[in-house]
């Protein structure tokens, strides 16, 4: 909730001078709010600003703002969303690249109930039929999804896993806004070269801080191209159980052949951009 939505300046009478009433236009606190992280903080290292913190105070968008999220150029290098969170961020000393993923998700859906309300309208496909049509979501609704309890996180912001077939101890670590930006440059690079994308083992060489304590990045990457598949399907499922995020999916029925699903909330351009 808004903690300082009532803070306006105080009230001046018409009889003071015009500089005044004009001064008083601007003479207001834009309101704040609390965003709960879906980390609650336990997978920052000790150090980070928020290391063991379960909320992270953002101010409300701005027209100025909107002119982040629309200029040309900051889309065309694909960073205007984080250059827009990082404007709204109270505490400068938290940087968006070192955002969980989930954290950070909650960040962008928070933002843009502050600048354009909760209601979300954009085209789905029915998933049975392929029927494209409009769907409202509602943001306020979107629920943490936690990580299961019987994971342990280190103060170090860590993890470990034993792999059922080697029996090796991998130190994981969840990945970061940073780290979605290289996937991406790895991914890109590939492709110019025509090369087959290798999108699940390098999260895996991304994700992996150390084996049976062995921190040497040559080591950790020569494992994981030869780690048996089971043992990379067990290390993707504890992965998962591990990563906080907020609840992508709400209910939807076809309007032309009445199926019912949960589908994905869809980050389309209409979401910072609604008609």
């Amino acid at each position: 909730m808004s903690r300082n939505e009532n803070r306006l300046g105080s009230e001046h009478s018409g009889a003071e001078a015009p500089q005044q009433d004009q001064k008083s236009i601007l003479d207001f606190v834009l309101p704040t709010e609390f965003v709960d992280l879906p980390s609650q903080g336990k997978f920052y290292p000790k150090g980070h600003p928020l290391h063991n913190q379960d909320n992270v105070e953002i101010r409300y968008m701005t027209a100025k703002d909107t002119d982040i999220l629309t200029s040309k150029s900051l889309l065309k290098k694909g960073v205007a969303v984080d250059r827009m969170l990082q404007s709204i961020l109270v505490d400068k000393a938290i940087k968006v690249d070192d955002l969980l993923v989930g954290d950070k998700n909650a960040l962008i859906v928070a933002a843009r109930i502050s600048g354009f309300g909760d209601e979300y309208a954009t085209k789905v496909t029915c998933p049975n039929c392929g029927n494209v049509a409009s769907h409202t979501f509602n943001l306020g609704e979107m629920e943490i999804l936690e990580p299961d309890d019987d994971i342990e996180v280190s103060e170090s912001g860590t993890f470990k896993v034993v792999l059922p077939k080697t029996g090796v101890e991998a130190e994981c670590r969840l990945l970061k806004g940073q780290d979605e930006k290289e996937l991406l440059k790895i991914s890109e690079k590939r492709k110019k070269l025509s090369l087959p994308d290798e999108l699940l083992t390098s999260q895996y060489k991304l994700f992996i801080v150390s084996l049976n304590g062995e921190t040497d990045r040559g080591l950790v990457e020569k494992f994981v191209d030869l780690m048996p598949a089971f043992d990379a399907s067990f290390l993707r499922k504890m992965y998962n159980r591990a990563v906080p995020n907020i609840d992508m999916k709400q209910d939807f029925t076809c309007s032309e052949c009445d199926h019912e699903a949960s589908i994905d909330l869809p980050f389309s351009a209409e979401f910072f951009w609604p008609e």
